[in-house]
């Protein structure tokens, strides 16, 4: 098999650790059993197989988030907010709509429901008096103590352990399936969750 220089375009390198793959996995069968022998699944299996896999993806999303509401009463989106308040002593609204990739709008709506259950504080700035302050309060600290491990936290860190082409692949297969649902020009937060992510109450 000629050596493929995968290195100057990160489509090659799919394309490149793809062929490895299927020369490892598929070409031993196709050797001693010959091609026409080995069952390939069809195309309507393939779609089957593919809505399947996409229906655990959901599903999982909704358990974990049944799971987070009956624990804590919170959304995935206001966990995660918490989180990012409790990561530093004080934070800007604006800091943690950075950090999350939210709108500003939407961080306003999810600060307003921690604050008013009680698990956030605004203050104002001591040298800016129009700079406003988040910081946790302990009826905050123990939601966060007894809510479960975020299924988003459980995905990015096996995401991130992924070689790089692997992240890739992903990427650009869920891209596509966005296209093919025509959700493609949808626009969304990085979260693992099916409501709006500035509703104030759990599904």
């Amino acid at each position: 098999m000629p050596i493929i220089d995968a290195t100057f375009n990160p489509k090659a390198e799919i394309i490149f650790h793809m062929m490895k793959y299927m020369m490892r996995n598929f070409w031993p069968r196709w050797r001693f059993a010959g091609l026409r022998a080995m069952r390939l699944p069809m195309d309507s299996e393939i779609a089957s197989l593919t809505l399947r896999a996409l229906r655990r993806v959901l599903r999982a999303t909704e358990i974990g988030s049944r799971q987070l509401a009956t624990t804590t009463g919170l959304t995935p989106s206001q966990l995660l907010v918490l989180r990012e308040i409790d990561a530093r002593l004080s934070v800007t609204p604006s800091a943690v709509a950075q950090a999350l990739q939210f709108s500003q709008a939407t961080i306003t709506a999810i600060v307003d429901r921690l604050v008013a259950l009680g698990f956030v504080q605004r203050q104002r700035g001591e040298r800016d008096k129009r700079q406003i302050h988040l910081t946790l309060l302990p009826a905050g600290r123990d939601a966060l103590a007894d809510a479960p491990d975020p299924l988003q936290k459980r995905f990015t860190d096996r995401f991130d352990a992924l070689p790089t082409w692997e992240q890739a692949m992903i990427l650009a297969a869920t891209e596509r399936l966005a296209m093919l649902m025509d959700a493609d020009s949808i626009d969304a937060a990085p979260l693992l969750d099916s409501g709006r992510i500035d509703r104030s109450e759990p599904l």
